[in-house]
């Protein structure tokens, strides 16, 4: 696996490639990597000739410093495993490389990052558009892989493909869980084997929606329901569940349309944010 730091050696290897007719393939990640990233890099690999990672931390998606600070970090490791994966070229930048000062643009999706994620994490979705924003122009893959876990960003990311015209097919990966239902996210790290156990709740919940919606249960009880179910352990904090339209993300009362809702969470399990989401028609 080749391995760069710097964008314009990375653009030369790839110019290369691209001159043997290669296909690139994109799967960008902040590292602290799990099977569910392996999953995009496979994903990848049935499509793409050539896989490129990308392992950077991007300071802009973060409104927390404290959260910035915190997100685990494991680099040697996600080398291993990504080597391991025979993944064909590894980007790692530092801040300087990536943001050369600090006039960042900013980017507005309209209703889109206004809601869930958006009002929770002002800023983070500008932050998300901005990098994702570099890493297309530098990579100019054909195809990128993202996870279904992040799906909010995955409509954000889509709309900034469609706006800024690039040309680059996106890719939504299906969520990866341990045997308990919690998906898989690099935050898991940070919690114990207790906290762990706790945080199955954000499934448990979603499925427990999801049995009660096909039930006709009306929505705004649901949410109650659950919200009562956090406040059991004084650990736990939700901070919303949705039921929203799959494709525009605005808020549904009920799933009157099977194939048109979907569920989303995010919750605090002892102070580590965790999200999750289950579309209805799966």
């Amino acid at each position: 696996m080749e391995i760069f730091k710097e964008i314009e050696p990375l653009r030369a290897y790839l110019q290369a490639k691209r001159s043997a007719k290669l296909s690139v393939g994109l799967v960008p990640t902040m590292g602290a990597l799990h099977q569910g990233h392996l999953t995009l890099i496979r994903a990848a690999f049935s499509e793409n000739n050539l896989i490129v990672a990308t392992i950077y931390v991007n300071p802009t998606q973060f409104n927390n410093a404290s959260d910035l600070d915190k997100y685990p970090r494991s680099l040697e490791a996600d080398i291993k495993m990504l080597e391991k994966e025979n993944c064909h070229a590894l980007f790692m930048p530092s801040d300087l490389e990536m943001y050369s000062d600090t006039q960042y643009l900013k980017f507005d999706f309209g209703d889109l990052d206004k809601v869930m994620e958006g009002r929770f994490r002002p800023g983070h979705f500008s932050g998300v558009a901005l990098v994702v924003s570099k890493l297309f122009n530098i990579v100019q893959p054909d195809k990128a892989y993202f996870g279904q876990k992040d799906y909010q960003q995955f409509q954000i990311i889509q709309r900034l493909v469609t706006e800024l015209k690039f040309p680059v097919e996106l890719r939504s990966v299906p969520i990866v869980r341990d045997q308990t239902g919690l998906a898989l996210s690099s935050r898991n790290q940070r919690l114990n084997e207790a906290d762990l156990k706790k945080a199955t709740l954000l499934h448990e919940c979603l499925v427990y929606a999801k049995d009660k919606l096909g039930q006709g249960e009306e929505f705004d009880l649901i949410k109650r329901e659950v919200s009562q179910k956090f406040k059991e352990d004084e650990g736990l904090e939700l901070e919303y569940l949705e039921l929203a339209d799959k494709m525009t993300l605005g808020p549904l009362e009920k799933n009157t349309h099977p194939n048109q809702g979907i569920l989303l969470i995010a919750a605090y399990i002892n102070g580590v944010r965790l999200i999750d989401n289950m579309i209805l028609d799966q």
